[in-house]
């Protein structure tokens, strides 16, 4: 059935009310619930799955986050919510929201306190050399391209990656925390509740839902709001096809099967505006271990594109968004070694001329390419995009070989960032820019704090920040 509204004149009775209905139970739909019971609302949290967890309980359970967190003290950096914020500000692709990450940056410390307050566990150690969750239980690592050129020259560098006490992927623990948090408070959890429409009354605010549950129609009122945590919609082509079309050549999808666009399909038809509904997460994990950055990635012009040091995430909206996914990671004997994530090798050559051929790249394309490259690598300076000096050598040690980085053959992730447009309390805005009364939204169901140029932990970051405000927004409405 397709998500639309229902008037309340058409309800002819309501099965329950409550104060606030949260449509969700991923980690902004967990934070939002759990503000929302602790501000005294009646809170019922409707789950489509047989329980909580999401895409978040899939994720690496990163948080980004900063300003001078008591993890990145213990773990010896320094940080502001300023340079958090101009990092961000430059980093998280056009238009940014620039209230939400004010809010987000100066509220950062105290929502770390929150969700260690809520049982998640942070070892104070600090991990170097991946781009994500490590192979360890350690709490701190670089999630983004703050050591890299530009941002480097814009804010001072400090990583922002809060990673809960997990070895390798720690979104499972983070949400069997958050989730056993909001069954010790007092909200209620209705798991296999799939909402399929909204109720609306006549002044236009929203009155309640009305769900699913194993066929049976429940039709919900909502005293104060409701709040909609339902995730984005890589997971619908129809969507992406209309949205962010790239996106469906990628061979991973982040997401639960419940992120299907349903929540902001629910505001829309209510009216709700949506906002950067093109923009996408495209990571490409091509340089790690970290020593491959030394390499060159190049596009089927043999030219190189970015600074080989960059984030993964940008590294794969580049290489797919503006490179149409064309791409080679070019290595010499020297630099080679086994990628953490396994990628065919293309070609091998003795020569850069041979391993040209061999990709089937214009004559004299990669082969001039390398050797400015090594012309200046021999002074240790990359002045075309200022890869960082402990990241380039000179590329002259045959022989030569190429990994392959296309769509084809490579690990491309992608996930959606747009959604519904929410102001920074998760009000859902119409699209005159107006609160609609009664709906709220956080996570991956609006457009948040990245809107492109994303950092590993902005999603379940923005996502519980924005979640837990709109759940004390809503229960005081």
């Amino acid at each position: 059935m397709a998500e639309r509204a229902v008037g309340v004149g058409e309800v002819a009775r309501f099965d329950r009310e409550v104060d606030v209905i949260v449509v969700g139970l991923g980690a902004a739909g967990a934070a939002a619930a759990l503000e929302a019971a602790a501000s005294g609302a009646e809170t019922l949290v409707l789950e489509r799955a047989g329980g909580g967890g999401g895409t978040s309980a899939m994720s690496g359970g990163v948080l980004y986050l900063g300003g001078g967190t008591a993890l990145q003290k213990a773990c010896g950096f320094e940080d502001t919510a300023e340079a958090m914020y101009d990092y961000l500000m430059a980093s998280v692709g056009l238009a940014p929201d620039e209230p939400k990450i004010r809010l987000y940056c100066d509220g950062s410390v105290e929502h770390y306190d929150w969700v260690v307050a809520q049982g998640v566990p942070f070892k104070p150690v600090f991990y170097h050399g991946c781009s994500g969750e490590p192979p360890t239980d350690d709490g701190l690592v670089w999630s983004g391209s703050e050591q890299c050129h530009p941002y480097c020259d814009i804010a001072r560098p400090a990583p922002r990656g809060h990673v809960p006490m997990m070895k390798h992927q720690t979104g499972p623990l983070l949400m069997r925390t958050l989730v056993a948090a909001v069954d010790a408070s007092a909200a209620e959890v209705a798991a296999n509740h799939r909402v399929q429409a909204l109720v609306v009354a006549s002044d236009g605010s929203v009155a309640g839902v009305i769900a699913d549950h194993f066929g049976e129609r429940l039709t919900l009122r909502a005293r104060r709001g409701v709040v909609l945590t339902t995730g984005g919609f890589v997971h619908n082509d129809t969507m992406l096809e209309d949205h962010a079309p790239l996106a469906k050549r990628c061979n991973v999808r982040v997401g639960a099967e419940g992120d299907d666009g349903s929540g902001i399909r629910l505001g829309m038809a209510v009216g709700a505006a949506t906002k950067h509904m093109d923009a996408v997460s495209i990571s490409l994990p091509a340089t790690d271990p970290w020593g491959l950055k030394r390499g060159v990635l190049v596009d089927a012009r043999g030219q190189r594109f970015i600074n080989e040091d960059a984030y993964y995430g940008s590294l794969g909206e580049r290489a797919l968004l503006h490179h149409d996914g064309r791409a080679w990671l070019i290595v010499d004997d020297a630099v080679f070694e086994k990628p953490t994530y396994e990628r065919p090798v293309a070609a091998v050559g003795e020569t850069p001329e041979e391993l040209e051929r061999e990709l089937g790249l214009p004559e004299g394309s990669l082969s001039s390419t390398l050797a400015l490259y090594n012309r200046h690598a021999e002074k240790g300076h990359d002045p075309v995009f200022a890869k960082h000096e402990r990241y380039v050598t000179p590329l002259v040690k045959p022989p030569f070989g190429a990994f392959d980085c296309t769509t084809e053959r490579s690990i491309y992730a992608a996930f959606t960032l747009g959604g519904l447009d929410t102001d920074t309390e998760g009000r859902v805005r119409d699209t005159d820019g107006d609160p609609i009364d009664g709906l709220f939204a956080a996570g991956r169901a609006t457009s948040g704090v990245s809107v492109g140029g994303y950092s590993s932990g902005l999603s379940l970051g923005d996502g519980t920040f924005f979640g837990r405000r709109a759940g004390r927004i809503a229960a005081g409405s």
